[in-house]
């Protein structure tokens, strides 16, 4: 049967990177998008700590995904944006439960406590988990590197996720941020099989809108407190719905569509780094000496499972 799509103009700025123009020198729109997707995506998490002001870790969720939702409707409108195969429905909806919903509520709740810049770098610790997952989901191997890049990055992960007085005792709204990267890197494993079937942006765009029917459910109390939030806490909240959430995610899909999965993901590895700028100069953040040497742990584990550690599949 053949699948229905959305009436639109298609959008060329998604056309992949043809050998030909791969030649022709450094592709500078596509890498542009990529340092856009990290500005944006880093701002999201001293965005988060702002709304947080006023509104639940749930209801900041729900703003920023049903904003999100409405963008990506909107530009459904002027993209090739098919409708989902009816037997993929339950695994889009199952990404958005876990990418979207559970992974944001989770990020939004830790951050009540966790300053900014410790959020990002235990969120950037996803590929770390992925590489895990990927050997019994995808078929996947790691080289004696990638082993010891996992060892370093558990380290840096251990180092944020203890408290910094004399007695070291675990933060567990560190491990709640913790479980928000467990969850990314499940959706971004589960993503991968719809990839060969999907575009990136379709890709996102069922994901959001699944994961945004299920935030629906925090629904009651949000106009109270959409009555009586100050404006600049609101707009930060609608800030992460239309920058990091829609924009951020078509500017990732573009520079997906255009350079090497490697070299697209490398760009991620400044999100922290970025992250904790932002936040200093939004929010006064300064973040303490055990958090960066942490960070710094978890980054280089990353970059040595990503760069020496991979076998490829059985």
């Amino acid at each position: 049967m053949k699948r229905v799509s959305f009436r639109a103009f298609p959008v060329r700025a998604f056309k992949p990177l043809t050998s030909t123009e791969s030649h022709q020198g450094i592709d500078r729109r596509a890498y542009l998008a990529a340092g856009i997707t990290v500005i944006l995506w880093a701002s999201a998490f001293p965005g988060i700590r702002a709304a947080l002001q006023n509104y639940t870790p749930a209801h900041v969720a729900l703003i920023r995904y049903v904003t999100a939702s409405l963008a990506l409707v909107v530009y459904a409108l002027f993209a090739r944006i098919r409708l989902p195969r009816f037997r993929d429905v339950p695994g889009f909806a199952l990404l958005g439960l876990i990418g979207i919903a559970f992974y944001n509520v989770a990020l939004n709740t830790g951050e009540i406590h966790v300053p900014s810049a410790e959020a990002s770098f235990l969120v950037a610790s996803a590929p770390i988990f992925m590489a895990v997952e990927a050997m019994p989901f995808l078929g996947e191997r790691l080289r004696v590197w990638g082993w010891v890049g996992i060892a370093v990055s558990c380290g840096g992960i251990a180092l944020i996720t203890l408290s910094q007085n004399a007695s070291f005792h675990l933060d567990l709204w560190a491990l709640l941020v913790l479980m928000a990267a467990i969850a990314q890197s499940l959706y971004s494993v589960g993503q991968k099989p719809f990839l060969t079937r999907y575009t990136a942006l379709e890709c996102t765009a069922y994901a959001v809108w699944a994961g945004t029917l299920f935030l629906l459910i925090f629904s009651p109390g949000l106009l109270e407190e959409l009555r009586t939030a100050p404006l600049p806490v609101t707009l930060a909240a609608t800030y992460l719905g239309i920058f990091p959430g829609a924009l951020g995610y078509v500017s990732w899909a573009y520079a997906l569509s255009r350079l090497p999965a490697s070299t697209a993901a490398s760009f991620l590895y400044l999100v922290p780094i970025v992250a904790s700028g932002i936040a200093w100069v939004w929010l006064g953040e300064v973040p303490a000496l055990f958090a960066l040497l942490g960070g710094v742990f978890v980054l280089v584990g990353v970059i040595l499972v990503n760069t020496r550690g991979r076998k490829g599949t059985r």
